[in-house]
């Protein structure tokens, strides 16, 4: 708990107060970490704390007796987001070793939060279960639950059976799909709560079969996707139910990629942050880019977007932080 009461200097510095007064734990809490270390664009100012909890019950310990007015955010495999450069204020938990495991019951996957997605599905194809949409998404399992990650038609909501969650309160809780709020690339998982384990309901297929799916999606990826850059992904959000006609009930999902390469933006910077050329949905890192650049070049396409064709873009990169003053 934080101390409130004043001490003979005045109020207690409230960033020695945290340190003083963080809970035990038997996981690891590092202090300063730069999130740069940690997202695959490299930018992102320090963590105020940076936990890696040593089990679910370390993490339901340590978040029950973290007072509540500290924040909390939840990092995977930083695939998809964006630290500001001044970093983030409060806790942030990321899951090892302990949280990646999968177990097989059936047509049922039990999979650890911290699983990379293309893992579990190359796993489940050995077992002749369909979750192949999984093996180009490179996040984890959590940040594919939260954000209903999705690929090729279908999305985490299509095969999801149950989450098992850790409330901001330390609560563990279990979580059906009807309480998950699902809808396109986003949950109502209530921030601060971290996903520890999912269980996944995958339709039958042959091994043979998935696993030649599987390679024929990676090599469309790389023949279309910045894959040997460090991105963040789809930048926006692909918008939808626009009339291509005018005419009532005719709709078509329109492409963020299309709107930016419209817009004259396949290859634009904003410092060392750039436009792919091969996908102009995905952003990459020059080298030395900050967080600024990143989101700057993107509020310089949503602007010109909006102005030329009514449509504002929606981020689906994560950003989160504070600016550096």
């Amino acid at each position: 708990m934080i101390r409130k009461e004043v001490d003979s200097g005045g109020i207690m510095n409230r960033v020695q107060a945290r340190e003083c007064w963080l809970p035990p734990r038997r996981g690891k809490l590092a202090k300063g970490r730069l999130m740069s270390e940690l997202t695959w664009l490299r930018v992102g100012g320090p963590a105020e704390w940076l936990f890696h909890p040593a089990d679910e019950k370390d993490l339901s310990e340590f978040l029950s007796g973290l007072d509540q007015e500290i924040p909390v955010f939840v990092v995977g495999a930083g695939t998809n987001l964006i630290v500001r450069d001044g970093g983030i204020a409060g806790v942030v938990v990321r899951l090892g070793k302990s949280f990646d495991k999968i177990e097989f019951d059936g047509c049922r996957v039990a999979v650890g939060a911290a699983a990379r997605g293309a893992r579990v599905a190359v796993e489940a194809a050995k077992k002749g279960l369909d979750l192949t949409f999984l093996r180009t998404i490179p996040g984890t399992v959590g940040g594919a639950v939260r954000m209903n990650a999705g690929c090729y038609g279908t999305y985490l909501a299509d095969v999801f059976e149950d989450a098992t969650i850790v409330t901001r309160s330390g609560d563990i809780v279990r979580m059906e799909k009807g309480d998950a709020g699902f809808a396109y690339r986003s949950s109502s998982i209530p921030d601060g709560s971290v996903v520890v384990r999912a269980v996944l309901k995958c339709p039958r297929g042959r091994c043979d079969e998935l696993s030649r799916k599987m390679s024929e999606q990676v090599e469309k990826r790389n023949a279309t996707q910045p894959t040997k850059a460090g991105t963040a992904g789809s930048t926006f959000r692909n918008p939808s139910g626009f009339s291509s006609t005018g005419s009532p009930g005719e709709t078509h999902d329109m492409k963020a990629w299309k709107l930016i390469d419209d817009g004259g933006f396949r290859g634009a910077k904003v410092g060392r942050a750039q436009v792919s050329s091969l996908h102009p949905n995905f952003f990459l890192n020059l080298g030395g880019a900050t967080a600024t650049d990143f989101e700057a070049l993107g509020e310089k396409i949503r602007e010109k977007v909006l102005a030329e064709r009514g449509i504002s873009l929606e981020w689906e990169i994560v950003r989160v932080g504070k600016h550096c003053s």
